[in-house]
């Protein structure tokens, strides 16, 4: 398998990691794309500066897919994270993927926005999530040369990214209330839906169906 390079990071181009970025690139909002592709950028940087080797086809797919529960195509059922895990699975499976790739996959992308587990779990999982934080701003930049961030930025610009993904947030809201089971998207809701309050765990513990 060759491996075409974009700014030094090398872009598997198995027939299965083609698939699923024409598949990303088709579902996803410009924007959106760029973000999935800066991840895997960053992921494979920080990947490479670390010593537990890492499956890069495995990395790549999680990577481009994990945000597929934010494009209008995945309907809400849940929180975006699992929609998300859910509709990379039902293409991966169609595409001939073996269900134990494909589990690494699905963990993956319902974890990225969770912090600490990833980093317990497989390198693919923990760089995915690793990836996607630096990109959303969360994880810091220091293991970016600094001309190399340019050069990803430039290769796949941000296009209004912070005002971007914090509206597809907000849509997921709309669509259907389940979504803001994500932290991440209750987070959000909070900020910019006057009136929004999330789920709080003491009103379920304070109505259960139990005599005391």
């Amino acid at each position: 398998m060759s491996q075409p390079t974009v700014t030094g990071v090398a872009i598997p181009d198995s027939e299965i990691c083609i698939a699923a970025t024409e598949y990303a690139r088709r579902v996803s909002d410009p924007f959106l794309f760029n973000h999935v592709m800066r991840t895997y950028a960053f992921a494979a940087i920080v990947g490479a500066a670390q010593p537990r080797p890492f499956d890069v086809e495995l990395l790549y797919i999680g990577c481009v897919l994990h945000d597929l529960g934010l494009c209008d195509h995945v309907p809400v059922r849940q929180r975006f994270e699992v929609d998300g895990a859910d509709a990379a699975r039902q293409f991966l499976s169609e595409q001939g993927m073996s269900d134990a790739r494909i589990d690494i996959v699905w963990d993956a992308i319902a974890l990225h926005t969770t912090f600490a587990i990833p980093q317990r779990k497989q390198p693919e999982i923990a760089l995915v999530q690793l990836g996607a934080a630096i990109d959303v701003g969360v994880a810091p930049l220091d293991t970016l040369s600094p001309g190399l961030l340019e050069q990803i930025v430039d290769t796949w610009p941000r296009l209004g990214f912070k005002q971007a993904i914090v509206d597809a947030m907000l849509r997921q809201v709309d669509r259907d209330v389940r979504s803001a089971a994500s932290p991440v998207v209750a987070d959000i809701a909070e900020r910019h839906i006057h009136g929004f309050q999330r789920p709080n765990i003491c009103d379920a513990i304070e109505t259960a169906n139990f005599h005391e």
